[in-house]
């Protein structure tokens, strides 16, 4: 009996090392039948490549000659040769892979399995989508095999994985095409929708009018490029605006910001909005007309439907990763990133900057057409227009775009953030004053015209407004400058570590002598 008990235990012990072993020794997904028949298809239908080829690639097969197979179809169709029995085992003949798959008899074979290709298209999704999962088995075996490897750095290993997962998705993310009639209608109702809203606008509004009459504001799927050299504003215009869609239009926006703290971000939107110097933001000596201008004014910073996110060295999988999740949970309509030449593509390589930088511009695009919403990514020029003369030449040009000519083409449109009075010019061709104005240069709008806003900038609250908005006379700095500009480590230097206080949970200082308690 002990005997017996002792082999049922090791009958039950070999069952369960069974079906461990049948769980783990799984054959990958595949339909060799299905790749036969769209092969033998392929070779009694000259049309039949037209309607595969869109869908299949050379590496959709699992078996690895009805590959070289699909691959000498391949070679024949761009070649615009006919594709049958004979040209297909000449073609393999050429390839060096006749031998490989069989010899002749297997391509006939192929050819009189099938005896019309009426199903080729179905066989051939059944394929692609068995690729698709052999890639993801692939793909999620790799990060395991390496998640268990405690010398490689998860942080890494997250990149890695964010890349290839991309990768995965961008090479498998086909539309198919569309008849007009129901792209007509929609663009009807778009119009009707338009119609419907006297003020023109049919995007996300800026808060300035003049630019929003030549933009009707940021327009879904569109890619902006705002550009300017170092201390032109360029933050301080990407925060306004901000400021004016979350706080006055109430839209939800999220910004990210590569070079600033969040708390960094608070306190210039703050001196934005209770129009306080961004230097007494910092060191707390507010007057008392100040701190009451905080107490009432930082309302309307509460409960602004804005999202910040100061993730340094962003990646545009993280971002495309995080940009989905704002949109999904809180309805997020625009997107701001502070700026484009600070994120990177880790997880691919690259022979140059220029080439990265062309992959995260590319894949901006790619991301706003996919949520369909705007997204406005800030950019560095280069050092072109510091060389040239006169009032024109120290207009930036598309071509001082730093890095990278990709940037250009992505872009629906390319705006330039420009000072003319930080080149001591202080009037422009048509006579008008340039004191303490900037222009905002449209350069390229692939739906509308091109031009030039002006706007008024005060430097000392990081504020652009519309130009009859001035609620007070601009009032000089304590160095006697009438504005300033916030530090940047584009602008030559980091700005010093602030001593913060929290904005809803710690102390504030006290405020000057009899002025009133904030909050």
């Amino acid at each position: 009996m002990p005997e017996q008990n002792q082999n049922k235990g090791t009958r039950r012990t070999s069952r369960r090392a069974a079906q461990q072993d049948i769980a783990y020794a799984r054959l990958q997904p595949q339909d060799v039948e299905a790749e036969r028949l769209v092969l033998g298809a392929l070779m009694i239908d000259r049309d039949a490549y037209a309607i595969v080829g869109e869908i299949l690639r050379v590496d959709s097969f699992y078996e690895q000659r009805h590959s070289k197979i699909y691959q000498a179809v391949q070679d024949l169709s761009l070649k615009e040769n006919p594709v049958d029995v004979v040209t297909v085992t000449d073609q393999l003949a050429k390839n060096g892979d006749l031998e490989d798959i069989g010899g002749p008899m297997y391509i006939a074979e192929l050819s009189n399995r099938v005896s019309s290709s009426a199903n080729v298209e179905y066989h051939a999704r059944i394929i692609a989508r068995k690729s698709l999962a052999r890639q993801m088995i692939s793909f999620a075996g790799s990060i395991e095999t390496e998640a268990f490897d405690e010398t490689n750095d998860i942080d890494e290993l997250m990149q890695r994985a964010e890349s290839d997962l991309f990768t995965i998705s961008q090479a498998n993310m086909k539309k198919d095409y569309t008849q007009i009639d129901p792209v007509v209608r929609q663009a009807i109702e778009t119009i009707q929708k338009a119609a419907a809203n006297k003020s023109g606008m049919t995007g996300v509004p800026t808060g300035y009018r003049e630019l929003d009459k030549k933009t009707s504001g940021w327009q879904s799927s569109d890619l902006i490029i705002i550009a300017g050299r170092p201390a032109m504003g360029k933050t301080s215009f990407a925060l306004s605006m901000a400021k004016n869609i979350a706080c006055d239009y109430q839209v939800p926006i999220a910004f990210f910001s590569l070079e600033m703290s969040n708390v960094q971000l608070v306190n210039r939107l703050m001196s934005n909005v209770c129009e306080i110097a961004g230097s007494r933001i910092l060191n707390g000596q507010l007057q008392p007309d100040e701190w009451e201008r905080l107490d009432k004014r930082v309302n309307d910073l509460l409960g602004a439907p804005l999202y910040v996110d100061e993730t340094p060295g962003l990646s545009v999988f993280e971002l495309r990763t995080k940009a989905r999740r704002l949109v999904r949970e809180h309805g997020v309509k625009i997107i701001m990133i502070d700026y484009l030449q600070l994120m990177n593509a880790s997880g691919m390589r690259f022979n140059s900057r220029q080439e990265e930088v062309a992959k995260i511009s590319q894949s901006l695009k790619g991301l706003a057409k996919e949520l369909d919403i705007p997204i406005i990514a800030l950019s560095q020029l280069n050092r072109g227009e510091e060389g040239r003369d006169g009032l024109e030449g120290k207009r930036p040009q598309l071509s001082d775009l730093r890095e990278s000519g990709a940037i250009e083409q992505d872009a629906d449109m390319v705006m330039f953030v420009h000072r003319p009075e930080y080149y001591h010019i202080f009037e422009d061709e048509k006579g008008r004053d340039l004191h303490g104005m900037a222009q905002i240069i449209i350069a390229k709008h692939r739906k509308g015209s091109t031009g030039d806003v002006l706007l008024t900038f005060r430097g000392e609250f990081t504020r652009f407004e519309n130009p009859d908005e001035h609620s007070f006379k601009r009032r000089k700095s304590d160095d006697g400058q009438e504005g300033e500009i916030m530090g940047s480590r584009v602008n030559g230097g980091s700005p010093e570590p602030i001593d913060t206080y929290g904005t809803f949970g710690g102390e504030m200082p006290p405020p000057a002598d009899n002025g009133p308690l904030p909050f």
